[in-house]
């Protein structure tokens, strides 16, 4: 069997995910550089999201309705199936793992499903990008609404929804998609031609965000209260979960007699958690405090997803067969 390689953007983004940590351990931002760090990650993840929403054809989010049962299928893994293994998991809250870090576990399991990486290693492993694009696009837009209401409704106290929180939400996600959407035709085929530019402000806004809430949660102990043991648990925990939830997917998508290049996006899509989406919208929902602690389990099960798929990918481009005529479009 041939050595299975990472993409490369996938092996630098990694490294810079593990430098930044780094730094924000060794020179956390604070004082007044708190303030300039938030501005910037904000106004990144704003242009994200317009970038986002510019390189989406009207035609794809067309194509998305008009599949609505797999998008269907999509969905409930998302925002059924995670949020009732994150609350399976709430005998260790207390016994294992600290209030806020099940915290994090738990915002985890509401976030929407990830847009470049589904649709790259749907691509690699030969599948139907097309769909991919519709199906994790659509759980993005709609995550804007159903991830914050999941967090109010599963974590209570520990989140700070309020009518402010909701307005900024929709103004720094929702907003710049929107306006991305109504200048597609405009800008959309320049992106498609460069996208190295969308890749750059994808990794970037991340990296900006990951710096910036490391450093406040560092400045607050993060390093002092969440123990080597509690670390590997996590990774155990988000080891798990992903395990289950590929597992699942990919066994209903044979129950379902889905075509193969169905079935890759069912499991790709249905599986991801988007770190993009999820760092914005933590430093909204919850204090600055404690930011830091919740994007933790977040980051790992990302990082964890990237390396599997990609493996996943790898192996599937290479085994990749003729479908049998008989298998059922859902």
């Amino acid at each position: 069997m041939a050595k299975v390689r990472l993409p490369g953007w996938l092996d630098l983004f990694i490294v810079s995910l593990f430098a930044v940590i780094i730094l924000a351990t060794v020179l956390p931002a604070r004082g007044s550089g708190v303030a300039v760090f938030d501005h910037l990650s904000t106004a990144a993840v704003c242009l994200l999201f317009f970038l986002h929403g510019a390189k989406l054809s009207p035609e794809n989010a067309i194509n998305s309705i008009t599949r609505w049962r797999f998008q269907l299928l999509v969905l409930g893994f998302t925002f059924v199936l995670f949020p009732v293994i994150g609350l399976l998991l709430h005998p260790l809250r207390s016994s294992l793992l600290t209030p806020t870090l099940y915290a994090g576990v738990l915002f985890l399991c509401v976030l929407p499903s990830t847009v470049q990486s589904s649709i790259a290693f749907t691509s690699i492993a030969r599948g139907n990008v097309g769909l991919a694009i519709s199906s994790a696009s659509a759980s993005n837009v709609l995550g804007v609404v159903i991830t914050p209401l999941l967090s109010g409704l599963l974590l209570g106290s520990e989140v700070k929804i309020t009518i402010g929180s909701v307005v900024r939400i929709v103004l720094q996600l929702l907003v710049p998609f929107l306006v991305g959407q109504l200048l597609h035709r405009r800008i959309g085929s320049w992106l498609a031609a460069h996208k190295p530019v969308v890749n750059i402000v994808d990794r970037g806004s991340v990296l900006l965000v990951v710096y910036t809430a490391f450093s406040t949660a560092v400045v607050e102990g993060l390093w002092h209260i969440v123990a080597a043991p509690r670390l590997a648990l996590v990774v155990l925990i988000s080891i798990v979960v992903l395990a289950v939830v590929l597992s699942i997917t990919f066994l209903l998508g044979w129950l379902l007699s889905m075509p193969r290049e169905d079935r890759i996006v069912l499991v790709f899509a249905g599986s991801k958690k988007s770190l993009a989406s999820g760092l914005p919208m933590a430093t909204l929902l919850f204090p600055s405090a404690t930011v830091g602690f919740i994007i933790l389990p977040v980051m790992i099960y990302h990082l964890i997803q990237l390396i599997t798929c990609a493996v996943l990918a790898r192996v599937w481009s290479r085994t990749a067969v003729e479908e049998p005529a008989a298998a059922v479009r859902v």
